[in-house]
């Protein structure tokens, strides 16, 4: 783009004072250093709060008048007693937020980025490799809160470090959900106790390992993908590495929030999660809840994460058991069906292989059809119904074996299994 067509566009003292103010935020909480790159997303984040406060400049002109800022800053260093700059109209202004932005460092930054030739070099880049790989060791307990901006703007969800503790279906559906989205693989770590599992995800690009630790460490957001009894036991492992930065995401059936935040550290965000099986094809069912210290901006942002997973709902905990009867068990009672219609027509003469193919394409088109539609299932079922016809005749035969009354009863089984499981863990955590 050509500069001169920038530079004719004045910006006002109010105008610039914003912009500088919105970027500290986002270098001092996202890059936890002031003068490291700020990539292109950051500023198409900084052009979108710009827009909304009433300022219509374009992402180049935000990154001309970021390089002016800068060089004006850079000349006042190099000569102090030197005049204001005077291509920046009202300088003394920005100067104290300039020297806050610049000169910002935060424990987790090395030594490394401490020269200007850095910052230099690295202005102009899209950044993110400079921007994604710092070494970060795991802080402790006295890191400040590093509230993540990516929970105010969802688009940027590219740039988090996703960790999962356990490698079962659903971790790996979880992160094949993610991964089509904006989440690179090399940002992704799943770790184990042992390597059976693994293979898949490394085939995706994800890094393993079997150290919880690391994986808490490395990450912004923590899925705890273990078996219900294990989640005391993971838990304290690692909490004494869970900071203010972290959203710990447990989808374990029947670990209440009061159990996830008595194990973790006072005021840890913590989400409850229930997805199901078919999160391995996209076309998942999930439901969240948050805790008490989750906010609003952490529901969606885990909802922008896992859009891709299937339908993503969040609701009160109390229905997430029932979730867990409906649909994280449903989809096993769905199954059963699909059997029972394929067995059925076996036994009619049709092959095998033939009956299962078409009972699967059965229950997918019916399924389709009625999300799709919007339609209640009792009218859809109508629909089908003839007076006279094959379907009534089936129907009264289901009816007549209780089909209906089965299947409500199966919800309501898995439902409070789910609330027992949540109840030995949570006499589990409190002996811890």
């Amino acid at each position: 783009m050509d500069d001169s067509g920038i530079k004719k566009q004045n910006w006002d003292v109010k105008e610039t004072e914003l912009f500088l103010e919105i970027l500290k935020e986002l270098d001092m909480k996202k890059c936890l250093d002031g003068r490291k790159v700020r990539n292109n997303k950051l500023f198409k984040v900084a052009h979108r709060r710009m827009t909304a406060a009433g300022y219509h400049r374009s992402v180049d002109q935000l990154k001309f008048r970021w390089k002016l800022l800068k060089s004006a800053y850079y000349k006042c260093k190099r000569e102090p007693d030197s005049p204001a700059p005077i291509k920046i109209q009202g300088w003394w202004r920005y100067e104290n937020t300039m020297i806050a932005i610049m000169e910002s460092r935060h424990p987790l930054v090395g030594a490394g980025v401490n020269s200007d030739r850095n910052d230099e070099v690295t202005e102009d880049s899209d950044g993110d490799a400079s921007m994604l790989h710092w070494p970060q060791p795991c802080p402790d307990n006295t890191t400040q809160n590093l509230d993540l901006i990516i929970k105010m703007d969802p688009e940027m969800d590219s740039q988090l470090k996703i960790g999962f503790i356990g490698a079962g279906n659903m971790a790996f559906g979880i992160a094949k959900g993610i991964l089509s989205g904006n989440v690179l693989p090399l940002n992704v770590k799943v770790s184990a106790p042992s390597s059976r599992n693994l293979g898949r995800f490394q085939e995706l690009g994800i890094s393993v390992t079997h150290s919880n630790v690391e994986v808490v460490c490395g990450s912004d957001v923590v899925f705890v993908a273990v078996k219900p009894h294990l989640v005391p036991l993971v838990l304290n492992e690692v909490s004494q590495h869970v900071t203010d930065r972290h959203i710990m995401v447990s989808v374990a059936a029947g670990v209440t929030l009061a159990t996830l935040e008595e194990l973790l550290p006072e005021n840890s965000v913590v989400i409850r999660l229930m997805p199901n099986l078919p999160c391995l094809v996209q076309e998942g069912a999930l439901l969240f809840a948050r805790g008490s210290h989750a906010k609003q901006e952490d529901g969606a942002l885990l909802r922008s994460l896992l859009h891709r997973c299937g339908l993503v709902e969040e609701g009160p905990e109390a229905w997430i058991d029932i979730h867990t009867g409906l649909s994280g068990s449903g989809v096993a009672f769905v199954y059963l069906f699909a059997e029972a219609l394929a067995e059925g027509a076996v036994k009619m003469g049709m092959p095998s292989a033939l009956a299962h193919s078409i009972a699967s394409q059965t229950v997918l088109g019916a399924g389709r059809l009625l999300r799709d539609s919007g339609k209640h299932p009792a009218q859809l079922r109508s629909e089908v119904c003839t007076p006279g016809g094959t379907t009534i005749y089936g129907l009264h035969t289901l009816e007549q074996g209780g089909v209906r009354a089965s299947t409500m009863s199966a919800v309501e089984s898995a439902t409070e299994r789910a609330r027992e499981l949540g109840r030995k863990s949570a006499a589990a955590g409190s002996k811890k």
